[in-house]
């Protein structure tokens, strides 16, 4: 795959919030009455994040780490399958949705994960998809440090206390090259997928006025440094894909 390509400018959301509202009204257009939704969260996080009431679904997660499994189960998992998703023994044409939120970039083999999503979903469903753009300045800046200085920033900056103990974030990451803008747009259209919805975002929405001018200027500077290649306007993607 060739990943450098010009790409129209990627619509900007404002808040997370408005990502969220965004996600569940394209979840909501999949829901069909009698029949519930088939969702998969692949690569558990803390909870279930999208306000979905109203809407008949079951939900089931799918991660490696089965301490987090058991705690899902517990609130609001109907069930749980222990695997890595480069090579768990899924049903094909299983879900109506798959919802996969900051993983990939920890994965080395990526691409072998969303060849997997796309043989787990049924036809006309949707891949939720969020990463950060290897390609922006974020993403940049945290494929050339050193995992110990992610640690320190949680710990030290993010006053984290269990940063980098098991369990806790920050985790390693590879960032492979199909994790990127250019990336999923060439994998979508090597497989025939539709991307209905794309937005980029910022890692320090919702911070003070004060703070996103000092960030603004640190983006702009790697981004002429770079020579425009580096995004500076966002740091993380979203994607509603259908197969």
């Amino acid at each position: 795959m060739r990943f450098f390509k010009e790409l129209p400018k990627v619509e900007l959301i404002e808040s997370h919030d408005e990502e969220k509202k965004l996600l569940e009204k394209s979840i909501r257009k999949k829901a069909r009455r009698g029949r519930p939704l088939n969702i998969l969260e692949a690569g558990c996080g803390h909870r279930w994040s999208l306000d979905l009431s109203g809407v008949q679904y079951t939900l089931t997660g799918v991660d490696i780490n089965e301490d987090a499994l058991e705690y899902r189960k517990a609130k609001d998992l109907n069930s749980a399958v222990v695997g890595d998703l480069r090579t768990v023994n899924i049903e094909e044409c299983e879900y109506d949705v798959i919802y996969n939120s900051f993983v990939l970039e920890h994965i080395d083999g990526a691409e072998q994960v969303l060849n997997n999503f796309l043989r787990w979903l049924k036809p006309g469903g949707i891949l939720i998809l969020k990463v950060p753009d290897r390609n922006s300045v974020h993403g940049f800046i945290a494929r050339v440090t050193p995992f110990w200085f992610h640690i320190c920033y949680k710990k030290y900056i993010e006053k984290r206390p269990n940063a980098g103990k098991h369990g806790f974030a920050p985790f390693p990451t590879f960032y492979d090259r199909i994790v990127s803008r250019n990336g999923i747009h060439e994998f979508c259209k090597k497989h025939g997928l539709i991307i209905r919805a794309e937005w980029g975002s910022g890692l320090y929405l919702n911070r003070s006025r004060f703070f996103l001018l000092q960030i603004n200027l640190f983006l702009k500077i790697f981004y002429f440094i770079s020579l425009g290649r580096l995004a500076s306007d966002y740091s993380d993607l979203t994607y509603v894909i259908e197969k």
